[in-house]
């Protein structure tokens, strides 16, 4: 049988100290569990701490766009050097994977990033993710690494998503870590709080936004610490941090990377009208949509949202997003066909 896929994303905070400087006893660990992970499973480490790395090489920091594109480049090569040190132990050679969203929004290019990491897989190479930060457009960036790992764990297939955090897990309001969550309703949400590290971009709130996203989909997510002399294997037992239940889903693969690959590109506001016809398997017209946010070129995917902002579903545009405006009260006009619209 063919190895199940986990993706494992770890936090700024879980693998550096307060300076930013990361600690290699952490990545010893992490080197360790991921090694015996890979004997069952297929593994993509989604790695922060490059801008926390590469900081200190910044004269007079004050954490600028420009400053922090600069601080990635300084500490991506520093982040992967440690983790071929420490995986060589195990023979297990590693690869850079340096993303942009485009990678994942555009059909044929996920296909090949796919079949890049089998390559990877089959020749027992892990390969370490990050964005691409040097030359990301800022409008078209990840929001934060949270979501990264999400749409490698979706358009993966991956059975876990683990997301290595400095709290440990998922928190009640007593500061209790909650074990499992079977859903992700407005009590979680009420245990929220909105801060984030020092050292991080997301925080919680990020994490229960995609924890949603990729357990929707069929894909358990476990919010855990590096704790312990087997953090991975102990999140998978239930041992360590909070498990977030898999719900049922029967999309194909396609079916899921439409979901994934549209969380920030851009968004279609569409009328009643239009999700009646959407929930009886129609395609979109450009005169049932009334607002278009975003940049995105044709074939792109995009969010559709009913007019009380709320998101309904994805789809994968025929046209672009500045000839879809000039388009909206022009009758038959295809803004997407009824095959690349997924409704959630």
């Amino acid at each position: 049988m063919q190895k199940q896929v986990i993706v494992i994303k770890l936090g700024t905070a879980s693998i550096t100290d307060e300076q930013g400087v990361i600690r290699k006893p952490v990545i010893k660990k992490v080197a360790a569990g991921i090694a015996e992970l890979s004997k069952t499973y297929h593994v993509v480490l989604v790695s922060s701490g490059a801008v926390g790395s590469g900081k200190a090489f910044i004269q007079h920091y004050k954490g600028t766009l420009s400053e922090r594109k600069a601080a990635a480049a300084i500490g991506n090569p520093i982040l992967i050097q440690l983790y071929q040190k420490y995986f060589s132990d195990y023979k297990i050679p590693v690869a850079q994977a340096l993303c942009e969203r485009h990678h994942f929004s555009n059909r044929s290019q996920f296909v090949q990033l796919k079949e890049t990491f089998e390559a990877f897989w089959n020749n027992g190479i892990l390969p370490v993710v990050n964005e691409n930060d040097l030359v990301s457009n800022v409008e078209l960036k990840f929001s934060d690494n949270d979501e990264l790992a999400t749409l490698i764990a979706i358009g993966f297939n991956a059975q876990s998503l683990i997301i290595c955090t400095s709290a440990g897990g998922f928190l009640n309001d007593k500061q209790e870590i909650i074990s499992v969550v079977p859903k992700i309703d407005s009590t979680i949400m009420s245990y929220v709080k909105k801060g984030k590290s020092t050292l991080g971009l997301g925080g919680m709130v990020s994490k229960l936004t995609f924890a949603r996203l990729a357990v929707s989909l069929g894909i358990q997510v476990i919010i855990c610490s590096l704790s312990g002399d087997n953090p991975f294997t102990d999140a998978l037992l239930g041992k360590n941090g909070s498990l977030f239940k898999a719900q049922n889903s029967n999309l194909k693969a396609r079916q899921k990377w439409l979901a994934s690959g549209s969380i920030t590109i851009g968004s279609l506001t569409v009328d009643k009208g239009a999700v009646k016809a959407l929930e009886q398997r129609r395609s979109l017209l450009t005169v049932g949509v009334t607002q278009v946010q975003g940049k995105f070129a044709a074939g792109e995917v995009v969010q559709i949202m009913n007019d009380e902002e709320k998101i309904i579903g994805v789809a994968k545009v025929k046209i672009a997003a500045e000839s879809l405006r000039q388009s909206l009260h022009i009758k038959h006009i295809m803004a997407a066909h009824a095959d690349d619209i997924v409704l959630f």
